[in-house]
């Protein structure tokens, strides 16, 4: 017990956030029922720093391209572009740390952040609970809405039942340090958030294939047939 008070505190500080200047980002998985079989969904969770207004999206894969997808889905749902996107440590976003600090992003998620005019920003290595509210958000996703809906059609069928639970549940649910619910604090940082570009970011596909002697390419393993010139 003397020595109790010499040693450093684990306690974490919470960090509060100006309305309009973070939009926090990462993605959890569940194993769900899709399309009548027991599929692995992954979903990206997005929070503003200082509303807490929440905006969830599942794609079948955490890749660069559904990133780019579900942070631009983000930025409509929230009427605007935040001034900073913190991300965890996802290929997608971050290519390597140095040791003097320095966090080298991935080039594609600097074309969008380019595109939209927010500051990429990452959390330092081993250290999730700086991104805590979009970490605890992750948990709430799985034990609300995944509880309440277990079977689902489609993905188009799952995002259009997040949606709705976002719009009447989630956004809803009253903040008890600010007796308020994440959607009224909303209302008030909306005005803070960077207007929309006119375009979207383009997030589709593009990658190159070679042509083999079959007149096929493959692609995510499936096998496509183009004109025989092309061989």
């Amino acid at each position: 017990q003397p020595k109790r008070s010499l040693r450093a505190s684990k306690q974490t500080v919470r960090y509060e956030t100006q309305p309009g200047k973070q939009l926090q980002h990462d993605w959890g998985q569940i194993r769900t029922d899709l399309a009548g079989e027991s599929r692995m969904v992954h979903f990206a969770v997005n929070v503003l720093g200082s509303s807490r207004c929440l905006h969830v999206w599942a794609a079948p894969r955490e890749d660069a391209e559904h990133t780019y997808e579900a942070l631009v889905g983000a930025f409509h749902h929230f009427g605007g572009v935040p001034r900073q996107v913190l991300v965890d440590n996802q290929k997608a976003a971050v290519v390597r740390h140095d040791r003097d600090g320095t966090v080298h992003f991935n080039a594609g998620f600097l074309d969008l952040a380019h595109h939209y005019g927010f500051q990429p920003k990452a959390c330092r290595p081993q250290r999730p609970r700086t991104k805590g509210k979009t970490e605890r958000m992750v948990g709430y996703v799985k034990q609300n809405f995944f509880q309440r809906y277990r079977h689902f059609e489609s993905y188009g069928h799952l995002n259009r039942l997040l949606e709705e639970w976002l719009t009447t549940v989630a956004n809803q649910r009253v903040l008890r340090q600010y007796q308020a619910t994440p959607a009224q604090r909303w209302e008030q940082e909306k005005s803070a958030l960077q207007a929309l570009p006119a375009t979207d970011f383009d997030t589709r596909y593009y990658d190159q294939r070679h042509v083999s002697w079959d007149a096929y390419i493959d692609v995510r393993g499936n096998r496509y047939s183009v004109p025989a010139e092309y061989c």
